[in-house]
């Protein structure tokens, strides 16, 4: 973890009240992550989140259900979406993800316990993961 202060892009007065609310929650994220739960989760227009359809059921059920620090398996993700046999389809939801972060399928890992694939690479998974895990270890105490 870097102890360098987080910051937020100049021109914020220009932004559209989704991106600030993106902004604001993406800062919490990364800098004061026991606010994330108070805050309102951004504004979705996103095609994909507004079809009725598995995937979109998969994601909403990941974003309500698997908490900051939390993770489950492809197979539990399915069993909480309502179709345990569909730990395939979980993976191709997660492939779909306009959201990544915000949407935290970073969360979802193999039942091995092996972190599993990532769009954006599994070295950052892994270190999504490990931010989660060590900000969570640091709100215990």
């Amino acid at each position: 973890e870097s102890s360098a202060a987080c910051e937020v892009c100049e021109g914020a007065e220009e932004m559209t009240e989704p991106l600030k609310q993106c902004v604001t929650w993406l800062h919490a994220y990364f800098c004061e992550p026991e606010r994330t739960t108070s805050l309102p989760v951004p504004a979705f227009h996103h095609p994909l989140l507004q079809q009725d359809s598995f995937t979109r059921e998969v994601l909403w059920t990941l974003l309500r259900d698997v908490k900051f620090g939390e993770a489950v398996s492809y197979k539990q993700l399915a069993d909480l979406a309502g179709n345990g046999r569909a730990a395939r389809a979980v993976g191709g939801a997660m492939r779909s993800n306009p959201i990544p972060i915000i949407i935290p399928c970073h969360r979802v890992i193999r039942s091995s316990g092996q972190v599993g694939n990532y769009g954006g690479g599994n070295l950052m998974k892994e270190w999504l993961l490990s931010h989660e895990k060590l900000q969570k270890e640091k709100l215990a105490y």
